[in-house]
């Protein structure tokens, strides 16, 4: 295969052609693009679900759906965002992708299991899917599938849950084999502190998906075994206790918003010092950073349940452990300013939707401190300032992040330049729609809007109207993003190997990969971010 060979024009290593190479392929890259694709589905999908939801809510009374209808549909939008893009969308598409080439090697330490991995994602959606279909219908349980409701409702929670485990799976053998790449195929001349920050973030990332999903796993068999043999574990009236359901589920579920938020940081830690044109400022402070949130995040679970019966001992602590868990959070967020500082500014796409990132993800973790203080939290717990709150960190970080790496990759991945005016217009739309969506919901929520309601009192309707009207912004910029992006496979603005001046190892090769990543072993060159040479390229071609 010749240099400029790409790994879509050849047939897999075993042989295979057309779409059976595609689907028995090893190639981690290959896998990356399957993800792609199957990711941004589910995420249109779960978005208009969503606007479905807003519509409903922009007035009082009925207007586009019943009650009973109105609860399915918010399970199933939380259930496909959190399950099928949140979660899996950075480390499944941009991690499969570029970890093992900016490690140096050339796929992932178990191709076999990364190939299973992605049928078990597969295979967890369509039994969410099913689920629509069978058994009384989708659950109306939301997605926390809160005991003892998620045990009596005739919905069909158990396939659901179902789906819910075998898309754990996935994300914890995923977690695994890049836990044993870092460590097994590392390039032999790559030391700790010259490894690309968004592999720590990826590094991280897996050691919580490997610790913390097999509680949720286990949580899921305990709700089918209450649901099909009652034994009692969740059902007061039985002796059980519906909040040790509770602590179970947050013990995941609170370390998984950092599955969701680590990959993005990582992300913002790669272009920022690209667009910059200077090294990341506090590179071990980052390192350090990730790995301490991974560790302060699975121990702060319980400032979900301040209203829930606490002692005030448990309260002092896990509120105390909340406001540590935000330090190295502050350690990122300075560290990224502190890069730009009189760094030398190149605009571009990726670099304005990381900036939006920035503002919204810290406005997220403003408003999560809000929370994890519990005299404030009991008062807009359960409204819609939660729910604002956590869409603030999960789309406005995880989101903005994962729209970022679209376009700072894109190239990289399929060869080809995209437009940057559509891309800047779409970016702009979401970040005002964003803005517009969200903050009334911060407001309806201070004022005592509870959330998950179908219908509210006649002083929340301005607010939700507001809402509504963001919503559908909201939508038409990532529309814009999204077509723009698919409008590019079709032209003839092919990407040079370099675009950006990025100076990690994926930038060292063709535009796309070839099929084995490196025609020849890679050279691995002391700090990962030293742009010296690019800036003096730069200044030479008179940039």
């Amino acid at each position: 295969m010749t240099e400029t060979q790409s790994f879509f024009e050849t047939p897999s290593p075993r042989g295979q052609t057309g779409i059976k190479a595609w689907l028995l392929t090893h190639d981690h890259k290959r896998l990356g693009l399957m993800y792609m694709w199957a990711i941004l589905f589910w995420f249109v999908l779960a978005m208009l679900l969503g606007l479905l939801l807003r519509t409903e809510l922009m007035g009082q009374g009925r207007t586009i759906m019943g009650p009973e209808v109105y609860n399915s549909m918010f399970t199933l939008h939380g259930v496909i965002m959190i399950f099928l893009f949140v979660i899996p969308a950075i480390p499944a598409i941009f991690g499969n992708f570029f970890l093992p080439i900016q490690l140096g090697t050339d796929d992932v330490f178990f191709p076999r299991l990364n190939l299973f991995s992605w049928y078990l994602f597969m295979f967890g959606g369509m039994f969410a899917i099913f689920s629509l279909f069978f058994g009384g219908g989708f659950p109306d349980t939301g997605w926390t599938f809160y005991v003892p409701f998620s045990v009596g409702t005739k919905g069909n929670v158990s396939l659901t849950v179902t789906a819910a485990f075998i898309l754990g799976m996935s994300s914890m053998l995923t977690g695994l084999n890049f836990v044993t790449t870092f460590h097994r195929m590392r390039h032999k001349e790559m030391g700790l502190m010259q490894i690309p920050l968004f592999t720590w973030s990826l590094y991280a990332t897996a050691w919580v998906q490997i610790l913390a999903t097999p509680v949720i796993s286990i949580t899921f068999v305990l709700v089918m075994m209450e649901r099909f043999l009652a034994i009692g574990l969740f059902e007061p009236d039985k002796g059980g206790d519906p909040l040790l359901y509770q602590h179970l589920f947050w013990m995941y579920s609170h370390p998984a918003v950092y599955i969701m938020i680590l990959p993005g940081m990582g992300v913002i830690s790669e272009i920022i010092p690209v667009f910059s044109r200077k090294s990341i400022f506090g590179y071990k402070a980052i390192v350090v950073s990730s790995m301490a949130i991974a560790v302060a995040g699975s121990l702060v679970w319980a400032h979900h349940m301040y209203t829930s019966g606490m002692s005030d001992v448990s309260v002092f602590v896990f509120s105390l452990l909340t406001f540590i868990v935000a330090i190295p959070s502050a350690v990122k967020v300075f560290s990224w300013v502190s890069t730009m500082y009189r760094g030398s500014i190149q605009m571009s796409p990726p670099l304005f939707l990381s900036l939006c990132f920035i503002y919204l993800f810290t406005v997220g973790g403003l408003t999560g401190l809000v929370l994890g203080a519990a005299g404030t939290d009991i008062h807009v717990h359960d409204t819609h300032f939660v729910v604002a709150h956590f869409h603030f960190v999960m789309f406005g970080g995880t989101g903005f992040a994962f729209f970022a790496a679209l376009h700072y990759w894109w190239p990289k991945m399929f060869g080809v330049m995209y437009s940057f005016r559509p891309a800047y217009i779409g970016a702009v739309l979401t970040a005002v729609g964003f803005v517009f969506h969200y903050v009334p919901m911060l407001i309806l929520g201070m004022q005592g809007m509870p959330r998950r309601y179908y219908d509210y009192l006649p002083q929340f309707e301005t607010g939700n109207f507001l809402a509504g009207f963001g919503g559908y912004l909201l939508c038409v910029g990532i529309l814009v993003m999204f077509i723009n992006l698919f409008f590019s496979l079709r032209n003839d603005r092919t990407a040079p190997a370099d675009p950006w001046g990025g100076t990690t190892l994926e930038w060292s090769i063709a535009s796309p990969p070839p099929m084995e990543n490196f025609v020849a072993p890679p050279e691995i060159k002391g700090f990962p971010y030293d742009f010296s040479e690019v800036i003096a390229r730069s200044r030479k071609e008179g940039r």
